[in-house]
C-alpha cells in the first residue's frame, strides 16, 4: 500500500468514527452517546457497495456510483435534515456523503 493511499484510508474512516464523535459531543452533549451510536448506524448506507462488482475498488468514487449514494438519494438526506425527528439521521447520512465526496479527489 502507497503512503497516499494509506493517508486516504486514515482519513476517509477517521472522518467516518471520530468526526461524528465530535458531532454528538458537540451538539448533542446531553444525549451525545445515542447520538453518536445513530451517527454510526447511518453507516449502514454503505450496504449498497455489495451491489457493485468489484464491491471494494480504492479508486472509485462512490458519489452518483452507488444507489444511496446518488445524487437523488443526497438530495433526500438534505430535505430530512429539515425535520427534527429525522435531524440526526440526516446529519449522520449528508456528513456520510461528504466524507464519501473527499475521496473523489485523492489521485
Amino acid at each position: 500500500m502507497t503512503a497516499v493511499a494509506l493517508l486516504q484510508l486514515l482519513v476517509h474512516y477517521g472522518l467516518h468514527l471520530a468526526a461524528p464523535l465530535g458531532i454528538a459531543r458537540w451538539f448533542y452533549p446531553e444525549r451525545w452517546k445515542r447520538v453518536y451510536l445513530i451517527l454510526l448506524g447511518t453507516m449502514l448506507v454503505d450496504l449498497d457497495h455489495l451491489l457493485a462488482d468489484p464491491v471494494f475498488d480504492p479508486g472509485r468514487c462512490s458519489i452518483g456510483f452507488h444507489p444511496l449514494h446518488s445524487h437523488e438519494a443526497i438530495a433526500v438526506y438534505c430535505v430530512l435534515l429539515l425535520f427534527r425527528r429525522t435531524r440526526v439521521v440526516a446529519i449522520g447520512l449528508v456528513f456520510h456523503m461528504l466524507t464519501d465526496f473527499q475521496d473523489c479527489f485523492w489521485p
